[in-house]
């Protein structure tokens, strides 16, 4: 699958019985989202680079519908592959780590630097709105 993300483009290979829908960066929860339809009882072998999505001590939390499920993981020094089962009919997996990319926009940084370098200078040249 192909997941776009502002202007950052990821590659996750999977497997599973059933059709990807979509997949979504959900940054307020630190979650991936996945869509599926036409599921089947399989085992879903999902491989996620750290840079995506990562979790302190590598302790994730997958929903399948909704509920917390077992998985098994197993990380490398880029990325991590977990692999869980679902049943027939699941229509929603949520990967949930501590932290997905981009978290907070270097963008977003820079502008409140400059804000904040502008009000600085603007106090010490003593103009008449900041007294």
């Amino acid at each position: 699958y192909v997941l776009k993300f502002d202007d950052h483009v990821y590659s996750i290979p999977y497997a599973v019985n059933a059709d990807i829908l979509a997949m979504a960066i959900d940054p307020e929860s630190h979650s991936l989202l996945i869509g599926l339809k036409n599921a089947q009882d399989s085992i879903f072998v999902i491989d996620l680079k750290h840079e995506l999505i990562n979790a302190q001590n590598n302790d994730f939390v997958i929903l399948v519908n909704g509920k917390e499920i077992d998985y098994q993981i197993t990380p490398d020094s880029d990325s991590s592959m977990f692999t869980f089962f679902i049943p027939e009919f699941t229509e929603e997996v949520e990967i949930i780590g501590t932290r997905v990319i981009p978290e907070f926009p270097l963008g977003i940084i820079l502008i409140f630097g400059v804000m904040v370098s502008g009000i600085v200078i603007f106090a010490k040249a003593k103009i008449p709105f900041f007294k």
